[in-house]
């Protein structure tokens, strides 16, 4: 079901379950504060990259802001494994945005990968 819904969507959903992840880790002072930090940067910075990817000046500029936006999935990935393992937060709430953290990574890493065959086959 979730295939249907545009990457520009899925991405802005996410980061809007992101930041108010962060919003909560944000309550607590000290470790908890400087991962929602890192996580907030991370997490919202994978749906600006693929919106600006949509205004992409070339097939290359469009490629490299998905691979952007495929890194900053990876590092949301990592802060999110790491929120569980030191358990600042429950795996039960977290496991639905890593699992959708997941997705986004295959479907970006997708899009990258039959953009640049697309593109040989033209040159």
């Amino acid at each position: 079901m979730n295939e249907m819904i545009p990457i520009t969507d899925r991405t802005f959903d996410f980061a809007v379950r992101v930041v108010n992840l962060c919003k909560v880790l944000d309550e607590n002072p000290g470790v908890s504060r400087t991962l929602a930090k890192q996580l907030i940067r991370s997490g919202t910075s994978i749906g600006a990259n693929v919106e600006e990817s949509q205004a992409a000046q070339s097939t290359a500029d469009f490629i490299h802001k998905l691979e952007i936006a495929l890194k900053e999935a990876r590092e949301t990935r990592y802060w999110l494994r790491l929120l569980i393992a030191v358990e600042l937060f429950p795996e039960s709430r977290l496991r639905p945005l890593l699992n959708e953290t997941e997705e986004l990574i295959k479907i970006i890493a997708s899009i990258v990968v039959k953009t640049k065959r697309n593109n040989k086959k033209l040159n």
